[in-house]
């Protein structure tokens, strides 16, 4: 039996921790925050429960539906059908079908097959590694043409990455467009899934199994650092204090590695620290009335700063109240994600939604809330897999991952539920 320290109570560390304890390891789970759960941590958003950072479920998420039905708690998977909507020149849109595609008036006959084609091929591939070496924006300008691209996707890049907007790879946009575009009951007909309670029934029911089987969760533990003799793990250092470990498993942000591991070799020290992340500012707000029947509407208007909205009651039932996620992403640098004050970002992100509805008023916003994260997105340029380290550290008893492991995959439970289990299998061999 070895002794485990997990470093992270997200649902990658959470899921290592419970195989690690059910195969009869000493397992400590350490959380620099005060909950368990990460991005998929919920709040108490004026007596709801709910996620800070909006989740579904997709019908390729097999992992997490393995892992609930171990759990027990298989039951508790719900789906619902969901619309999709496009903003755009002030005007909603319905979108994301064949029919809504061939209705909509901005785009030519040519653009328009260009992007049906696109969506179409994009659920039929499985061979990514070309998609690799190019750049995305490159690669739908091949598929949609200037046109498709100017009105569909230059928005929406330029306001999730930035200065990164030609940075990122082709094989990460089409993992996104495939995952959503299989998740469908038909050609015309969208389905998403959601845990009945949120994701707080499976952090809850994982913390639980661990705690069951012998294993710690300390929340509020940042590890100050991993300390390695002979090029092994032999202890962590919490709070000033050296716990002896076999293993540590690390699942923080990759660019926060090198300072909590200072003795990694050079080589790995460098290629973590050149990893990029964007951050999201993330505006929850609860309304009286809905914005809109579709569970996400892109956005394409000059008014506006957010490439997107959720309004996440069109998914998850809430008590039969509107509840809307605004996200606004941005580079870490960029001083509203320092210095603009939450109310400013409520305000202005209403003021979006009462764009898209005027038929809201000020007397229609309930509460709000504001979480900030600093690494959100990872920047995943055209052969990022080459640039990763491994999960296998030169360190003996040392594995490191976060969401960037998983490429192409963008972050999901499932992704990470079904890399910490391998991570966990790794130390049982």
């Amino acid at each position: 039996m070895s002794r485990v320290a997990v470093i992270g109570a997200g649902a990658m560390g959470l899921a290592a921790a419970y195989h690690l304890a059910k195969d009869g390891h000493q397992v400590d789970v350490y959380e620099a925050g005060g909950v368990a759960g990460g991005m998929a941590a919920h709040f108490d958003f004026d007596g709801l429960s709910i996620e800070r950072y909006y989740h579904f479920i997709c019908k390729s998420d097999a992992p997490t539906f393995a892992l609930l039905d171990e759990l027990g708690i298989g039951d508790r998977l719900r789906w619902r059908t969901t619309r999709m909507g496009f903003f755009y020149r002030d005007k909603l849109y319905r979108w994301g079908d064949p029919l809504s595609l061939m209705l909509f008036p901005h785009l030519g006959l040519t653009s328009k097959i260009r992007y049906g084609l696109l969506a179409f091929m994009s659920t039929r591939r499985r061979d990514w590694s070309k998609l690799d070496r190019l750049h995305a924006d490159d690669w739908l300008r091949a598929w949609c043409g200037e046109q498709g691209w100017n009105i569909l996707w230059e928005k929406l890049f330029s306001l999730k990455f930035f200065e990164y907007s030609h940075d990122i790879s082709a094989a990460w946009i089409w993992t996104r467009i495939r995952r959503v575009g299989t998740s469908r009951r038909n050609m015309f007909t969208e389905e998403l899934g959601y845990i009945e309670g949120g994701s707080e029934v499976l952090i809850e029911r994982l913390c639980e199994r661990i705690r069951d089987r012998g294993g710690e969760i300390h929340l509020s533990s940042p590890v100050d650092e991993v300390n390695v003799e002979n090029g092994a793990v032999r202890a962590i250092t919490v709070k000033g204090e050296r716990r002896p470990v076999d293993a540590v498993i690390s699942t923080v942000p990759l660019p926060l590695v090198p300072t909590m591991i200072p003795s990694l070799p050079e080589d790995a020290r460098r290629r973590y620290a050149a990893l990029k992340n964007i951050g999201v500012v993330c505006v929850v707000l609860k309304l009286r009335k809905s914005v809109s029947p579709n569970f996400w509407v892109n956005i394409n208007d000059d008014r506006m700063n957010v490439p997107g909205i959720i309004e996440f009651s069109r998914l998850r039932d809430v008590g039969g109240e509107t509840v809307v996620y605004v996200p606004y992403y941005m580079p870490l640098t960029h001083s509203d994600f320092t210095e603009k004050p939450d109310a400013d970002f409520v305000a202005e992100s209403f003021g979006y939604l009462k764009l898209i509805n005027p038929a809201l008023a000020d007397g229609d916003l309930v509460s709000s809330a504001v979480g900030r994260l600093r690494h959100s997105q990872p920047i995943c340029p055209p052969r990022f897999l080459e640039s990763l380290p491994p999960v296998v550290s030169a360190i003996r008893g040392l594995q490191i991952a976060d969401t960037s492991i998983y490429y192409p995959e963008d972050r999901g439970i499932a992704e990470s539920v079904k890399l910490g289990a391998e991570m966990a299998a790794r130390i049982e061999r």
